[in-house]
């Protein structure tokens, strides 16, 4: 409590003098206001961890002033101070978000037990913030999988952006998990409790697409039996993912940029222009610089868009997350059938090691739960598709692994090693890269010691 910040709001400059005194002993540090108008910009510029403000004051009172904190902070605590005669606005001040009131004349101790109690419910806020946001990380972790140095420096990346606004664009192939990367940046950041919608700009036609995007008023085209909102102004405060980007008609590239520079958009047939917040991140599997030099992409859309921008890499460029991968399709698979995992023969693990994967993360999970149906207790060579068979003669990305079967648990168990490998015996950089917990990995360590 004692880098709390207190904000005292009170046009009778008596009042607030002795409440600046007040609450300065008691620990806090105080900042006073006359107004609710100075009262704003001292909340925005500073950290505040509870405004004590007076409902009646000249000019704007302190209802408008609570509508502009929440308007900026809706997790701010606010405490009305009112006379008697007043007790029915107050409770209006309740219903309106206020943590509580307090009635005029006041008694000290009262007054800063109020204090006290709110700044303790911010910290809470605060707490289940944090706790959301780890927890979304961590379902992150299980999503995105990777300890490859590839890998890593996406991860690295997707830390640094996702507390920003700023517009990202993600690059790969089919099947390499854009949205993933574009969920994970949403997850991470500050709209996270906001929408993340998702559009293919490549799957719909250009009416269509236009009208999902800006959206139309009632009887613009035939059709249109009702107003639309549109996914710009649909994901206002949150993410809005635009997949396959290179494939937007010029036309509606130029309408786009235009929403984008004047953070408004106008609806298919309407007259007036809508505001909207929505953070951007686009993805293509094009090489959207090739695309400008032909002609067929904007590029003041290109550095609009490409203000971060992530690679993801192609699955043979990162061989070494294969058995992890596989791992997880597995048990995924065995969730997914109500049934008891399988284990992995060593041929079948090495002919998926030596694969090129043209289809990437999205292939190999197919292939997995091919494998996992055709199989009866271990997934055989032989339940994988031909050309995955016959990858692994003679391949240089071919990875011995014996011939024998090999469980999930040996699958992990060499990759865990392999990690440790990787970052010098530091297992809590290994534990970071393999998205567990310390004690997780010193239980797992200590198994394989054991066996």
């Amino acid at each position: 409590m004692a880098d709390s910040n207190v904000l005292i709001v009170e046009d009778e400059e008596l009042m607030r003098n002795i409440l600046r005194e007040l609450v300065s002993k008691a620990g806090y540090a105080a900042f006073t206001a006359d107004s609710a108008e100075a009262a704003i910009e001292i909340f925005t510029a500073n950290d505040i961890s509870a405004t004590l403000t007076d409902i009646k004051m000249a000019g704007r009172d302190g209802l408008d002033l609570l509508d502009q904190i929440k308007s900026v902070d809706s997790e701010a605590v606010v405490i009305i101070m009112t006379a008697y005669s007043s007790v029915d606005t107050a409770v209006a001040a309740l219903r309106k978000g206020a943590y509580d009131y307090v009635t005029k004349p006041f008694v000290n101790e009262d007054l800063l037990q109020t204090i006290k109690n709110a700044i303790t419910q911010r910290n809470l806020f605060i707490e289940n913030r944090l706790l959301r946001r780890e927890l979304r990380q961590a379902h992150r972790a299980k999503d995105m999988i990777g300890a490859s140095e590839a890998m890593q420096g996406v991860f690295d990346l997707l830390g640094k952006v996702a507390a920003t606004n700023a517009s990202v664009l993600v690059l790969g192939e089919t099947g390499t998990g854009k949205e993933l990367v574009a969920r994970a940046i949403h997850n991470g950041s500050p709209r996270a409790d906001k929408p993340f919608l998702a559009v293919n700009c490549g799957a719909l036609p250009e009416s269509l697409l236009e009208s999902e995007l800006f959206g139309h008023v009632r009887g613009s085209f035939t059709g249109a039996t009702a107003d639309k909102r549109g996914l710009l102004r649909s994901a206002d405060g949150g993410t809005l993912f635009l997949d396959e980007i290179g494939d937007m008609p010029l036309s509606l590239q130029v309408k786009l940029l235009r929403a984008l520079q004047e953070h408004e958009v106008t609806p298919v047939g309407a007259t007036a222009a809508q505001r909207f917040d929505a953070r951007i991140v686009a993805a293509t599997h094009k090489d959207l610089e090739k695309e400008v030099a032909a002609g067929r992409f904007r590029e003041d859309l290109f550095y609009r868009l490409d203000v971060v921008e992530i690679k993801v890499p192609a699955l043979r460029e990162r061989r070494d997350d294969i058995p992890l991968l596989v791992k997880h399709f597995v048990a995924k698979a065995a969730r997914s059938q109500n049934t008891e995992s399988k284990a992995v023969s060593g041929e079948a693990m090495t002919a998926l090691m030596s694969y090129d994967w043209p289809g990437n993360v999205r292939e190999l999970e197919n292939a997995v739960e091919r494998a996992f149906i055709l199989s009866d207790a271990e997934i055989g060579l032989e339940t994988l598709p031909m050309k995955i068979r016959t990858s692994a003669n003679g391949s240089a990305g071919a990875v011995e692994m014996g011939g024998g079967p090999m469980t999930l648990d040996e699958v992990e168990r060499l990759y865990i090693e392999d990690v440790m490998r990787s970052s010098d015996g530091d297992k809590a950089k290994a534990a970071a890269i393999l998205g567990v917990d310390l004690s997780t990995l010193y239980r797992k360590l200590k198994r394989f010691e054991n066996n």
